[in-house]
This record gives structure tokens, sequence and C-alpha cells, in this order.
């Protein structure tokens, strides 16, 4: 979801500049504001008890991240960490829900961002919990070229072997193993060390 600045602005909010992996907030922590990117990139993630990385989802400018714990009264479930230098709108809960009775088009473009987002939730789920890394992966890149309004022709994918096994949950090493399988079969081009899809 989107909110015009220029009204978050004229409703008390905020800005605050977050340095490359500051943390914007953590696990458990409670949710008391709605955050939206001016600027950069955020993730949210959860770390595992040996420190292992997971990535839930990348929100880029214009983009708002972690409200459904507003809504339930609940703390973050994971926590939210500058992919980059970012900017981010802080509003508070009490002044959101206001602004929302206020704008009722806004609160079905909540609606709609929630919704759209639990649906990608349960598309990835399903991804997640397929045991053949090779079909995960497939899914990840195709979500990725839709995510980021890519050509359906074969285009570099900008992104790490690191970060999809951290959107995976899978070791480096599988999915290094697995992409030079799948550049085998013709699925994947692997040039200079880059991705093509």
């Amino acid at each position: 979801m989107t909110i015009d600045p220029d009204i978050l602005l004229a409703w008390g909010a905020i800005t605050k500049k977050y340095n490359k992996h500051d943390f914007i907030f953590y696990e458990g922590d409670q949710c008391r504001f709605y955050h939206q990117i001016l600027d950069g990139t955020v993730k949210m993630c959860s770390y595992n008890e040996e420190g292992k990385l997971f990535i839930l989802g990348m929100f880029e400018k214009g983009d708002s991240f972690g409200e459904p714990p507003l809504f339930i009264n609940k703390a973050y479930p994971a926590c939210a960490q500058a992919e980059e230098d970012c900017i981010i709108y802080k509003l508070s809960k009490d002044t959101l829900f206001k602004l929302l009775n206020e704008y009722p088009n806004l609160k079905m473009e909540l609606i709609q961002t929630l919704s759209s987002r639990i649906y990608e939730k349960s598309i990835v789920n399903k991804n997640i919990i397929n045991p053949h890394p090779e079909d995960r992966i497939l899914g990840f890149l195709k979500k990725y070229k839709i995510d980021h309004r890519l050509p359906e022709t074969r285009v570099h994918i900008n992104v790490t072997r690191q970060h999809i096994a951290n959107h995976l949950g899978l070791r480096v090493e599988t999915i290094i193993r697995t992409l030079k399988k799948m550049e085998t079969t013709g699925q994947v081009i692997i040039d200079n060390r880059k991705l093509y899809f």
C-alpha cells in the first residue's frame, strides 16, 4: 500500500533514516507504527537459533511493510532490516486508524494489499514445502520476474546465490549445485557468474 507522502506528513508522520543493515524493528517488538519507504529497500526476515537468515519479503520505495500486527495488537513475528540505506515514513498506529477512517479508499487499498500478500504467501509456502530444490528455485525465479515487472524473455536476475538461499531456506551450496544442473538442461544460463532466466 502507498499513502501519498503529503497526506502522511500532514497527519504527523516523521521520516527516519536507517543505514544499511540497521534494524527498523525486531521480532517480538510491539507494533506501534505504520512504515512506508521513502527511499531504499527493506527486508522482512527471521533468524533461527544458529543465526541463519530466512527472507520473508522484500519491500522497495513506496511500499509499506509490517502492517498485520497493527490490527491485531500482536508483536512483530519477524524483523525488518535495511537492505540498503533507507528513509522511512513512520506514522503512529492511532493516527493511522483515524486517517483510514477519513479516507475510505485507503482502507480498501490496505485490504487489497494485505489480501495480495496473503495470497502470495500461500504460493511461496507451497513452493517452500516442495522437496525438490529445482522446483523451488524455478518458483523463486518466476516470482522475482513478476515482482520486478521483467519481460517473459530471458533476462539477468540480479540476485546472489546467497539471496536465493535465504529466500528458500536452502543452503547456498544446494543453490549453486542445482543452478549448475538447471544450466545443463537449458532452464537457466550462467554467464560470467551472472544468472539469466
